[in-house]
Formats: structure tokens, C-alpha cells, sequence
């Protein structure tokens, strides 16, 4: 088959299309040119070059069982040599923004590959699943997905609060027409479609939710469907010698809204079915695999921060402080565990839907749980052990061009090991990682990347009495437990007293 993929300039032209996108109260004509969106697309479209560069595309892309020429994570992996080439890809891809794009589009080919390994899942839209998949991989489509309710009166069901959440209004012969709003659009903006479908924290309630009961795909340029942004960092951003990070990786998050949009049939994979809709997430490995892209993300963001790190000390002249040295060794251990976890959950697999092979769900979990911690141990000890140190910058790019300001700063803001400007240059990325808005996004993004706290463990507790480990683990105890009883040893070697 010959290959389809999308190079940078046709993915920017694809995003042309009139999609609603509202940003500081007006409408967006053009993501690609405005000054909120401009530059992320083009890092965006960076990433479909290198799918065409002869440097990289072999590391990228291959082959699928379908005849398909897509990236490498794009397609279910049949083998752990496969996943693992797989995470090489996302690495790969991951680098070109340093780690500070987190739903690139290799982010949702963890639920897409699953229309192709398990079309059945989606019975009675089977064929629905089949010609996605074929159409996503055929062009690595970007797809994100909106997955979680407004936090507005969530503490009652889901079905009692259709003023806001998504629910279809009717269906007719074209489609089901939907209404309601869903976070956290991150990307959208810049994406093909979006997937929507309730996140593992809803229990939908049989009889009473079957409106809510939905999975579908929706085009960006589907009518009645808004996009609400937030902020923009890269607007803000003044230079990139200023804004290095935020100003070409800032993916924008927006609140989504259905006003009355038609869903046509061959967009809808689960419609009015309770039971599929609460289980589609175990079943389809979308979590198991959605971990590896993330932690492998995350692990290209630790080896920044990790370089960062030991330079901005070295600048500070604190590098051959013994507490100094201690942090830059934790930030590498933290690093080296997130790439540990990475490998392993692509290495030591369990069996997937329709004969793929998945991450093992107990690694998924506990990488899920150590970036969100990690993160915050990071920041904590740039701003423990560099102090004000990135504070002590200019205001900007400008004052180094000031022929009366130079001199002074050439003096009085160099580094121990280099010239102002390079420090300056240093610092004012290492601020854009931890302090500038962009930064505290990320802080926060981190956080809850994977969900809310509480529901990160509960899952991994379910993961854990589904797969039988928690019964096993049970078991282990009562084995202990067992070796004695109120009069002393039961069995074994031991003394009795």
C-alpha cells in the first residue's frame, strides 16, 4: 500500500477546515496563523515531517497487518518486540518537543489501535471501528479525547444533570444528535476529531443513563461543535529566547461544547449501551497502553530536566555542593526509574484485545501514579537547591540589545561558568519549565494527567481484584498467618518459647 501519511504542510492545511474555536471572546478564522495556535501547529507538523524523513521514518513507521504503512504505535503490537518498538517511536516523536507535548497524536493511537485488534468490542458498530482505524493509521490522524464531565454538580448521577453533561437529544437516519459539554480538550484545537466517551470514574446506572451511554468521533469541524479555550501561553509569550518552551509547545486546553451536533451513524461506536459504555476502558487496553505513551513521555521530559538541572547548578557554581549533587542524583534516579517503567511495561506485556499484546496493568498503574509524584519532587528540588537563581534574570531579550544596559549585565549577571547571555538564556528556560504560566500548567497537568488522585489508586485496586493479583496477595498473607497459631509455631523449623 502506498503511503498516506500526513507531512507537516498537508496536516496544516487539514486543520482548515471552519471549525468553531473561540479564544479571548472571538472566533478563530485560522488555527494555524492566529497567534494562540500558530507555532504549536507547526511543532505538530513537525512531527508528521519526521514520519517522511529518511533519518527517522524507519525508527517511526512500519508496516501493520493490514498492509498499512503508519506510525509504529498507531497499529495493535502482536509481540513485546513490537510494543517495544512501538515506545521507541513515541520517544522519538516525544524529543521533537522535549518532552512538553503531552497529546501529540501517537496519545489516542493507545484507544485506536484497538478498533483494528477488537472491532467486535464495538458490536453492533463493528464496521464503524474497522473503517476508523483504517482511515486513523492509513494518515496517523490526530484524535484527542474528551473524556471528563464539568465539575458541575457531580455529586449526583450522571444522568440527573443533562442541562451539562454530553447526552443524546434524538437520533434520525443520518445520525444521533448530541448535547452537552466535556473537558479537558487539550490539543483540540489542533486536532482531526475528538473521541468522546465518560471517563473509568463514572458508573453509569442502568435504566436511568442510557442518553449518557455513548462513545462516537467527532470531526473538529462536525456543526455545533465549540471549542472554549483557555489562555494562551504562546500568545504571551515574547521571544523565544524569553518563552523557549511556551512559546512553541503550549497545547492548548479548551472546554468543548455540543450545541445540537449531528453524530452521523458512522461516528458512533457505543450508543445507549450502559454495560458497554462502563467497561470499555478495561476491555479495550486503552489504559494499559495510554500509560506507556505518557510515561514515555514523561521520561524524555525528566531527561530536560535532568540536563537542566546539573547545568543551572554548574552556572550557580553549587555543583560541588554535597546537598546540590544529592538532588541532581535523585533527579536522575527519578528519571532513570520513569525510563525503567517504560521499558518494562513494554517488555513484560499480558494479552490484549484480539490477539495483541498490552502493558501488564500493574505496571500501567504504578507508572500512572509515579509521574504525577515525580513531577512535584522534581520542581521541589530546582526550587530548593537553585533558589532565586532564576529570578535573577532581565526582564527580557530586549534589555541585552540596550548598548547602556549591557555592559552591566555582561558583568553582573554572568554565570561561573559562562558568559550573561548563556546564562540568562539557561535560566529563563529553566523558568519556563517550573514558573512561568506555562510552567505552573504543567505542574498541574502532571498532577492530574492520569485523573484524579484518589481515583488513580481505586483503579489500581480494581485492576488489581479483576486480574486476581489482590486475591493472590490475599492468599500470601493468610500463608504467613498460618505458620503459627495462639500455642506457637504450627509448622516450619522455629524454636518453640
Amino acid at each position: 500500500m502506498t503511503n498516506q501519511l500526513l507531512d507537516g504542510q498537508s496536516y496544516l492545511e487539514s486543520l482548515r477546515d471552519g471549525r468553531t474555536v473561540y479564544i479571548d471572546g472571538e472566533k478563530v478564522e485560522d488555527v494555524t496563523e492566529h497567534p494562540a495556535f500558530r507555532n504549536s501547529a507547526r511543532s505538530v507538523a513537525r512531527l508528521y515531517d519526521a514520519l517522511h524523513d529518511p533519518v527517522t521514518r524507519d525508527a517511526l513507521t512500519f508496516e501493520d497487518d493490514q498492509g498499512i504503512t503508519t506510525h509504529r504505535f498507531f497499529a495493535p503490537s502482536r509481540t513485546a518486540d513490537e510494543l517495544l518498538g512501538a515506545r521507541d517511536a513515541i520517544a522519538a516523536w516525544s524529543r521533537l518537543s522535549y518532552g512538553f507535548m503531552g497529546r501529540t497524536p501517537d496519545y489516542k493511537a493507545a484507544f485506536m489501535a484497538s478498533l483494528s485488534s477488537d472491532p467486535e468490542l464495538y458490536a453492533p458498530y463493528a464496521d464503524n471501528a474497522r473503517a476508523w482505524y483504517r482511515r486513523y493509521a492509513s494518515q496517523a490522524l490526530f484524535l484527542n479525547h474528551v473524556l471528563v464531565n464539568p465539575p458541575v454538580d457531580r455529586s449526583r448521577p450522571v444522568h440527573e444533570v443533562g442541562d451539562v453533561f454530553v447526552h443524546v437529544v434524538r437520533e434520525n437516519d443520518r445520525g444521533i444528535v448530541v448535547s452537552g459539554a466535556k473537558m479537558l480538550a487539550t490539543g483540540s484545537a489542533l486536532t482531526h476529531a475528538t473521541f468522546v466517551a465518560q471517563n473509568s470514574a463514572v458508573g453509569l446506572e442502568p435504566g436511568k443513563a442510557e442518553d449518557f451511554a455513548l462513545a462516537f468521533i467527532a470531526p473538529m469541524d462536525t456543526p455545533g461543535c465549540v471549542l472554549l479555550s483557555r489562555s494562551s501561553y504562546e500568545a504571551a509569550a515574547t521571544s523565544p529566547f524569553d518563552h523557549p518552551l511556551s512559546s512553541r509547545f503550549d497545547e492548548n486546553d479548551a472546554v468543548l461544547v455540543f450545541q445540537e451536533a449531528l453524530i452521523p451513524w458512522e461516528n458512533v461506536l457505543i450508543y445507549r449501551d450502559v454495560e458497554r459504555a462502563n467497561s470499555f476502558f478495561p476491555r479495550s487496553g486503552f489504559i494499559n497502553r495510554s500509560h506507556l505513551q505518557a510515561g514515555t513521555r514523561f521520561a524524555v521530559k525528566l531527561d530536560l530536566m535532568a540536563g537542566l538541572f546539573a547545568r543551572a547548578a554548574k552556572s550557580n557554581g553549587t555543583d560541588g555542593f554535597r546537598g546540590v549533587q544529592a538532588a541532581i542524583g535523585e533527579v536522575l534516579t527519578l528519571r532513570n526509574t520513569a525510563w525503567a517503567l517504560s521499558t518494562v511495561m513494554a517488555t513484560d506485556t499480558q494479552p490484549g484485545p484480539g490477539g495483541s499484546v498490552v502493558p501488564r496493568i500493574e505496571h500501567a498503574g504504578s507508572l500512572r501514579m509515579f509521574t504525577s509524584q515525580a513531577w512535584e519532587r522534581v520542581r521541589e528540588l530546582f526550587e530548593t537547591h537553585l533558589g532565586g537563581a532564576p529570578l535573577v534574570v532581565p526582564s527580557s531579550h530586549r534589555d541585552l540589545a540596550n548598548p547602556e544596559l549591557r555592559p552591566l549585565i555582561d558583568r553582573y549577571y554572568r554565570g561561573s561558568d559562562s558568559s550573561a547571555e548563556s546564562r540568562i538564556k539557561l535560566f529563563k528556560l529553566v523558568w519556563d519549565t517550573i514558573g512561568t504560566g506555562f510552567g505552573g500548567r504543567h505542574d498541574l497537568y502532571e498532577r492530574v494527567y492520569s485523573g484524579n488522585a484518589d481515583q488513580v489508586r481505586i483503579d489500581a485496586l480494581n485492576a488489581a481484584r479483576r486480574g486476581g493479583l489482590a486475591d493472590r496477595l490475599d492468599a500470601f498473607a493468610e500463608e504467613c498467618m498460618a505458620d503459627y497459631d495462639l500455642d506457637g509455631w504450627v509448622r516450619g523449623p522455629w524454636a518453640q518459647r
